[in-house]
């Protein structure tokens, strides 16, 4: 088994980096919005515990099993010791089936992302998103109040590929990764 994690600020293409690996791969994708939105959707609001706990169904049973392995897409704020906390509580759900473990991290300035919050497959795929004027303040905002960049050497974890996607393709993106890792 093989997890994936892609991690990055919002609107770096976490996603869609994911949906181009999982064409060229055996690899499936879990992005984060799979469990947001249906949770939105259902109480009318933000609701952590729902969210956290359909994610773990989740995880618990792909690391059961016998796929070839899971991407999975995370916004992970540095300068929140729970992100670190919750990678590495997937981590734990995922390391007795012997499960290896990639990170990829994605960076793009906030002028790039802005234009790709209105991508027409973000906001297929996000609808909580499809209020631009809201979801661009949001992004503002989340860039003002937290750290969703490593510093360099930061993530000392194995397996690691820090990838400015500016002015690449996500399909040129997801083969780097296939190839760096041979997915």
């Amino acid at each position: 088994m093989k997890l994936l994690f892609i991690i990055g600020d919002a609107a770096v293409g976490k996603m869609t980096v994911g949906q181009e690996l999982m064409k060229i791969t055996d690899l499936r994708l879990f992005h984060n919005h799979m469990t947001i939105e249906p949770v939105l959707e259902v109480f009318g609001q933000w609701n952590g515990k729902a969210i956290q706990e359909m994610r773990d169904v989740i995880f618990k049973n792909f690391a059961a099993s016998d796929n070839y392995g899971m991407i999975y897409t995370i916004m992970w704020a540095f300068d929140e010791p729970e992100d670190l906390a919750f990678v590495e509580h997937i981590k734990g759900i995922f390391e007795p089936y012997g499960t290896e473990f990639y990170y990829v991290e994605l960076i793009a300035p906030q002028e790039i992302r802005l234009k790709r919050n209105a991508s027409e497959n973000r906001l297929k795929h996000k609808p909580s998103k499809r209020d631009i004027e809201v979801s661009n303040r949001r992004l503002i905002e989340d860039d003002k109040n937290h750290r969703c960049v490593s510093f360099e050497g930061e993530i000392t974890f194995d397996n690691y590929l820090r990838i400015d996607n500016s002015e690449k393709e996500p399909d040129e993106v997801a083969r780097l990764i296939k190839d760096t890792f041979h997915l």
